[in-house]
């Protein structure tokens, strides 16, 4: 089963989406469940897991209601107030809601660069061990070594990298953020995503064409660091359409696979997310 792990799914509005600027006005629409289905059954791609993109419970809620409504939604990675006293009972709320799969942050956007160290905040991921939920970390490379000191403090919690820590494709720079990130994949609790790369390259006019080229020396240290048993392919739909259709971005990845064993390449395209997650629809082998 080929599994994306990382779409969004919002209905627009400005107030909400102001992260949304001119250089993304694609984006300033609604993107729901058909939409994504429409694109992943000419990909060939059966599941997907939703990752929020609101810091709201509201959303967790919405998601979760929409991937019980749509089966191949087979996980959501949702959003708590990690660093809130009542974190429990924010988690309590979603007990037994098997599609909560895992609970994201957007620390990028944090000012603290060290955002993922504050003790409240530390309080809270502890607590996503009680409820068998991963925690997604969205970060930009210069926090890679932040976040490598951050995992090391929960060696029983299972993590997954956003984005390959979103690494400089459009400047080249390739060195401080590989070492940085053989850090952070030196812990064996650490599975990464190979989603969100298109937007980070450089992808406006004749240098659409050659996004495979520039994307292709990250994924060789992608997985010289973690290996095909820990990467699994993520979209970043509806994102990615900003530089790339959804299927040219999935190609990527596939196209780079393709010289894989066969088992190695089941696992990039779904064993792992599947794995991870603990995916309950990925396991059982709905397919809608």
């Amino acid at each position: 089963m080929r599994i994306d792990a990382h779409q969004h799914f919002w209905r627009y509005t400005a107030a909400e989406y102001g992260w949304i600027d001119d250089s993304m006005r694609v984006l300033r629409r609604d993107f729901l469940p058909a939409d994504s289905a429409r694109e992943m059954a000419l990909a060939n791609v059966d599941a997907c897991v939703a990752v929020q993109a609101r810091q709201s419970l509201d959303e967790t809620r919405w998601l979760l209601a929409l991937a019980d409504a749509s089966p191949f939604i087979a996980g959501v990675v949702g959003w708590v107030e990690l660093q809130a006293n009542d974190v429990r009972a924010q988690l309590a709320e979603f007990a037994g809601r098997d599609k909560l799969v895992g609970i994201r942050h957007i620390v990028q956007s944090e000012p603290d660069d060290r955002y993922l160290l504050r003790p409240e905040f530390c309080r809270g991921v502890e607590a996503l061990l009680e409820f068998d939920l991963a925690y997604d970390i969205l970060i930009y490379s210069r926090h890679l070594a932040v976040s490598a000191e951050f995992v090391s403090r929960f060696p029983h919690h299972r993590f997954v990298l956003d984005h390959l820590a979103k690494p400089p494709i459009k400047s080249r720079a390739i060195d401080a953020w590989a070492r940085d990130l053989r850090q952070l994949a030196a812990f064996p609790n650490v599975i990464a995503k190979l989603s969100g790369l298109v937007t980070e390259a450089d992808y406006d006019g004749p240098s659409a064409e050659t996004l495979p080229s520039q994307i292709r020396p990250y994924l060789d240290v992608a997985f010289d660091c973690f290996g095909a048993d820990r990467l699994m392919i993520g979209s970043d739909w509806p994102v990615c359409t900003v530089a790339s259709s959804y299927s040219s971005t999935m190609r990527i990845v596939t196209d780079y696979i393709a010289r894989l064993p066969a088992a190695d390449r089941d696992a990039v395209l779904g064993g792992n997310a599947a794995r991870c997650w603990r995916l309950k629809t990925a396991v059982s082998g709905e397919r809608t």
